[in-house]
């Protein structure tokens, strides 16, 4: 379609528009607003958009697809300058974008993007997307036994402690999970304040694993941290059990790089300020923002198991470190599936693998079996459902010592 189609007076009448450099470069694009709207869609150029937004006949739009690839990176203060015209009238604004910087996605986000699409699309992402922007908040209610009661105070100093796989299935996230749980159980009278933060952006279960929703408040939390406060940071948690807070990860898969080390800074101040344990569920990849946690974090665990893809990512781990100058000794390394008591060979297998890397395994934590998936599944901590799991009582046990050496720091801090 183009811009004319908008001005004709015999169209049906108009609910969104593309925008665009050129429409016709995103065929793909064109296909799908067709299948979604039929003829109820025009076409503006970048050019346009804004005169357009200013007409009374803008009022009447539901949204905008805007549209760009990596050469639209130089009019990117002119597409913020579209997307804020159109909030101003209040319509929504999808982000079609192809090799587009992760910093430019950023920006456009904060300037009041409300959903991105990669390009070429994902088949029916438009449709779904289209539903997401236009369904009314109170659709989407998160139900009241969810939704964080707990309010923000400020004047706390909370412990960080990151958990980073060092290879996928070494059980980093269920070992942040049942650990923050633990934490959260301790001293009955006076149960300290614990949030999980789960800051694998694209693939964090954090969720799955308590049987939480996953929520479009957490995106737009991230892509403004400038904005946010204590009350909007309080906000975008849920609650387990109203014991446990939780930041989920994002509904939709988004760049790792689309946070910056700012964004994390300010979101684990926040955190911290509020809590007095933050657990940092890791991505497995290193990114940007990687640097800062590992400064930030009080401990930082590593979990890894007795086999050889854990051995060379950990040893290709501290080579990076080291050749930055970062703090690779923070590191505290938990083995998963250790050998039992009586097996022999294997303990000696845990030593040489330590020498052989140059570290110092501190933590074992035994096989919990299939009790630990099915917890997984059932979207309860390991507490609730297998009590007595091996594995779930060294957790326990972790979280009492990591309690007990922060109240000794505290007494000796105020004598």
């Amino acid at each position: 379609m183009s811009s004319n189609a908008i001005h004709k007076s015999d169209s049906p009448a108009l609910v969104a528009c593309t925008v665009s450099r050129d429409v016709q470069i995103f065929d793909l694009l064109i296909e799908d607003m067709e299948a979604a709207l039929g003829e109820s869609w025009g076409d503006l150029s970048f050019d346009d958009a804004l005169a357009f937004l200013r007409q009374p006949d803008a009022a009447e739009l539901q949204f905008l697809a805007v549209a760009m690839d990596a050469e639209d990176e130089v009019n990117l203060d002119r597409i913020a300058a579209i997307i804020s015209a159109a909030k101003t009238q209040e319509i929504k604004v999808i982000l079609i974008t192809e090799d587009v910087s992760p910093a430019a996605l950023h920006k456009l986000l904060r300037e009041g993007g409300d959903e991105f699409v990669p390009y070429p699309l994902p088949e029916n992402e438009l449709a779904n997307a289209i539903e997401r922007v236009l369904t009314p908040a109170a659709e989407i209610a998160i139900a009241p036994e969810l939704q964080n009661k707990l309010k923000a105070t400020g004047t706390h100093d909370g412990v960080l402690i990151a958990v980073h796989g060092m290879a996928g299935g070494t059980g980093a996230t269920t070992f942040a999970v049942n650990l923050a749980w633990e934490l959260s159980l301790l001293d009955k009278d006076n149960p300290p304040r614990v949030c999980l933060l789960d800051l694998d952006l694209q693939c964090g279960s954090v969720s799955t694993y308590l049987d939480l929703p996953r929520r479009e408040a957490v995106l737009e939390l991230m892509s403004d941290t400038e904005a946010m406060d204590s009350t909007s940071f309080m906000q975008a948690l849920l609650s387990y059990d109203q014991k446990l807070h939780v930041l989920t990860a994002p509904t939709d898969m988004i760049p790792m790089d689309l946070i910056t080390s700012a964004d994390v800074s300010r979101i684990l101040e926040m955190a911290r300020t509020n809590f007095d344990y933050i657990i940092i569920d890791m991505p497995s990849v290193m990114v940007e923002w990687s640097q800062t946690v590992l400064e930030a974090a009080h401990i930082y665990f590593a979990t890894l198991e007795l086999d050889m893809r854990s051995a060379q990512n950990t040893l290709r781990l501290k080579r990076a470190l080291q050749s930055e100058n970062l703090p690779f000794e923070k590191l505290r390394f938990v083995l998963n599936r250790a050998p039992g008591f009586t097996d022999l060979s294997g303990k000696a297998r845990v030593k040489r693998l330590g020498e052989s890397l140059g570290i110092s395994v501190e933590v074992q934590l035994p096989d919990g079996g299939k009790q630990v998936a099915q917890t997984g599944d059932h979207g309860t901590p390991l507490a609730v459902n297998a009590p007595k799991n091996t594995m779930r009582k060294e957790i326990a046990k972790l979280a009492a010592s990591v309690h007990a050496v922060n109240r000794a720091d505290h007494a000796e801090a105020r004598g």
